[in-house]
């Protein structure tokens, strides 16, 4: 069992940046592929960002490579989430999520555990 607490989110201007974290509680976080989802209002849960148990490889959709970048500190049980350049149409409530297999699914139904959210609001 994995618990997971977001925190970082809030409002920014467009161009700006954001740091998320993902505080996980237990004892074998650093077995579990981490990622990152976000749902704007009105859509579907979208794939942000996704990483190996070890860090050792990443995943991002074309929308936000080359602007965020997902880590993790496996000795603070924490995955971060840096956005740069931020957009208005980035613009979500951000979830973390965790899951006991490979790190290349993009997929929400994949990942077990989820954190509650946290919202990232880019103004114009």
């Amino acid at each position: 069992q994995v618990q997971l607490v977001e925190s970082g989110g809030g409002l920014v201007q467009a161009g700006g940046s954001l740091r998320l974290s993902c505080a996980a509680s237990g004892r074998t976080f650093s077995t579990y592929a981490m990622a990152w989802f976000r749902q704007a209002p009105g859509k579907e849960r979208e794939f942000v960002a996704a990483i190996s148990w070890s860090g050792g490889s990443t995943f991002y959709p074309g929308s936000v490579k080359g602007r965020f970048t997902i880590s993790r500190d496996n000795a603070k049980n924490t995955a971060y989430l840096q956005m740069n350049s931020l957009k208005p149409e980035d613009t979500a409530v951000y979830y973390c999520a965790a899951r006991n297999g490979p790190a290349d699914s993009r997929r929400y139904v994949d990942y077990a555990y989820w954190g509650q959210g946290t919202l990232v609001t880019v103004s114009s």
